[in-house]
């Protein structure tokens, strides 16, 4: 069973409601809709990294781990997750002996990040009509 407050890949919510009337349909394949909310970004830890690199041009690991307030363990796996998506860039050097790993966000991941915006706004509108 869903909970209460999810978007099924089909664009509607466990109640049935239809998130497509929101925007209009697309005719877009599914992993490219606009209509079907970012599950990648939704998750709120990487939401703030992604918002966090929005508004940086790079931020450490460190830097990240500390605004996030996580571990190590799991900033390093949402880290991954919004990588291997082309979200975020990782960028790995030394400063003496000390190793640095730096992320930046990359033209894809601020794309997503202004359509996952694009579609909270227009839930918001809606919400507040009713």
């Amino acid at each position: 069973m869903a909970k209460h407050g999810t978007v099924r890949e089909d664009g509607r919510t466990p109640g049935g409601n239809d998130l497509r009337a929101i925007r209009g349909k697309s005719e877009a394949k599914p992993a490219m809709r606009s209509d079907i909310l970012d599950r990648l970004i939704h998750e709120r830890l990487r939401l703030g990294i992604v918002s966090a690199l929005a508004v940086n041009d790079t931020l450490s690991f460190s830097d990240l781990k500390k605004l996030m307030k996580t571990t190590d363990g799991n900033l390093s796996v949402h880290a991954r997750k919004l990588e291997e998506a082309d979200y975020i860039a990782c960028t790995k050097s030394f400063e003496g002996r000390m190793p640095r790993t730096e992320y930046r966000l990359t033209s894809t991941g601020r794309r997503a990040l202004e359509r996952y915006l694009d579609h909270m706004e227009a839930l918001i509108r809606v919400t507040r009509e009713r």
